[in-house]
């Protein structure tokens, strides 16, 4: 029945303006306004996600969007530029070092949007 469905995911986000600031402008993603509280975050490969806004948003306690990069550390040293901020566990299964990458595995760090929603950047 949905075999040829177009789907695609979407998010919520508290701040529809401070989220098109912070993936367009912080993160440097191409982002479409779609009109009223919707947005628009488009891949390079064709994907897109829907960023609605929910003003009694609670943010996902889990990964909600990765971003594949090719050196995980340029991106991270980048980002920190443009003033993103890494988690840091050193608790469970998962250990990141002082700039917040994550390994053995694949090499992962994780931030968040301003909405508390958990992203990530991750080699490969």
């Amino acid at each position: 029945m949905l075999s040829n469905s177009p789907f695609y995911a979407g998010f919520a986000v508290d701040d529809l303006a401070a989220a098109k600031e912070f993936y367009g402008r912080t993160l440097g993603a191409r982002v479409v306004e779609l009109g009223g509280p919707l947005l628009s975050l488009q891949a390079g490969n064709g994907y897109a996600v829907l960023i609605y806004e929910k003003p009694s948003h609670n943010p996902a306690e889990h990964t909600i969007l990765n971003f594949p990069v090719d050196h995980i550390e340029t991106a991270v040293d980048e980002l920190r530029e443009a003033g993103v901020r890494f988690e840091h566990y050193d608790e469970g299964p998962i250990a990141t070092d002082e700039k917040g990458i994550a390994t053995p595995g694949p090499k992962q760090a994780w931030f968040r949007d301003p909405a508390g929603n958990i992203l990530s950047v991750i080699e490969g």
